[in-house]
Formats: C-alpha cells, sequence, structure tokens
C-alpha cells in the first residue's frame, strides 16, 4: 500500500498524521501498521489499537490472518503486549483491553517487560529496532483525549461497514453509486434515469418485498 494512503488511514484510528474521509477496515490497516517500516506508526500503535477497542472493531485473530511472515506476527503480538502495558501504566481504563489480558495470546513475561520500562523510562526493544518509551507515553497523551467520540459514533461506523458490505453483495459500483443519488433526491442523467428503471429498481423491489425478507431472515 502507498505510504500515503497508510498515513491517512492511521488518522482514523486516532494518529492524525493527515485527514481520511472514508471509513476504513480498522483490523486491515493494524496489519499494514505492522508490516510497515514507520516507527511514527509503531509509537502511535497503542491510540490506534485504544480506538478499536473502544469502537469494538478490534480482533487479533483476524489482523494475524492478515500477516504472513512469522516476524510480523510476533511484532504485532510485542506492539500490543506494549499497549497493553502503557494503559495500565497510565491507568487508563479500555473498553476490552481486561478482555485481551485473559486470553489465550496474552504474554505476561513480555507485558511485565514493558510495564518495567514505561516505569523507568526505558527504550523499548524488540520492536524492529529500539523505540524511545517517552515518545510513547507523550503521543498517547497527544492524540487518545483529541480521538474521543460518543456511543453513537462507534454505532454509526459499524452499522456504515455493515451496510456497505450488504450493498456490494447487491448492487456493482455504478449501481449503487445511482441507488444512493436516487436515494438523496439528486437529480439523474437521463441515462441515470433509463439504468435506473431497466435493472436497478428490480431489485429495489425485490428487497423491499417483506415475504422475501421473512424468507431471507430465517436461513
Amino acid at each position: 500500500m502507498d505510504k500515503n494512503q497508510l498515513l491517512k488511514k492511521a488518522k482514523a484510528l486516532g494518529y492524525p498524521l493527515f485527514e481520511t474521509e472514508k471509513p476504513i477496515d480498522v483490523n486491515a490497516t493494524l496489519a499494514e501498521v505492522v508490516r510497515g517500516s514507520e516507527k511514527r506508526l509503531w509509537e502511535g500503535f497503542p491510540v490506534m489499537l485504544a480506538n478499536s477497542l473502544e469502537r469494538r472493531l478490534f480482533e487479533y485473530e483476524k489482523v494475524q490472518r492478515l500477516l504472513g511472515e512469522p516476524g510480523e506476527k510476533n511484532l504485532f503480538h510485542r506492539l500490543v503486549m506494549m499497549s497493553l502495558a502503557l494503559y495500565d501504566y497510565l491507568e487508563v481504563e479500555l473498553s476490552f483491553a481486561d478482555t485481551l489480558q485473559k486470553s489465550d495470546f496474552f504474554d505476561r513475561k513480555v507485558y511485565a517487560d514493558y510495564l518495567s520500562h514505561f516505569k523507568e523510562g526505558k527504550d523499548l526493544g524488540d520492536l524492529e529496532g529500539i523505540i524511545s518509551s517517552e515518545r510513547v507515553v507523550n503521543s498517547f497523551k497527544n492524540y487518545f483525549k483529541r480521538a474521543e467520540f460518543d456511543l453513537k459514533e462507534v454505532a454509526e461506523m459499524q452499522d456504515e461497514f455493515e451496510l456497505e458490505y450488504a450493498m456490494s453483495q447487491i448492487f456493482s459500483k455504478r449501481q449503487k453509486e445511482i441507488f444512493l443519488k436516487k436515494l438523496k433526491g439528486e437529480k439523474l442523467t437521463k441515462t441515470e434515469r433509463e439504468y435506473y428503471s431497466r435493472s436497478i429498481k428490480k431489485k429495489v423491489l425485490a428487497l423491499a418485498n417483506p415475504d422475501l425478507h421473512k424468507l431471507a431472515s430465517k436461513l
């Protein structure tokens, strides 16, 4: 992935190096951050993980599956342990963070080592080089509060992901564009109106059929 695209996606997880406009796949972005070589993003990993946890979108196993090399998986594992240690060091309570500490992949030894380094202000090793614990702490303090959101935003983001996926299973990209224009009351061109009547409308009517909806729900 293009470096600038990755940095834009990192913004959506609370590390605002660039602006981003569209919702992102949280777990895929975290995997890209791990695969990349941007230490600034590794320093901001706890911010991105915290926001992912608060949005209830983080899946450890999914990120692991997206990473191919053993070295990448190990780095991801250590970044997660480092993040959990940082939260405890800063006494930050996060949704589901305690669940991660009770999971099978939780490594108490690695976690305790990072927690000790944060307390003593030592650099963090074994992260594809040396990372300053002070920079990690400051990045979290500077950016996490700016990335706060309410539960309504969390629900809306999750719903948007699910709706986008569902629509992609039914409509082609062009059909979806015309469908949304029609839904918003925007003016359609003659060609778009004809295409809507000839093809898209049939799908819309089928989706609106209550009996079909009941049958689909049973499956």
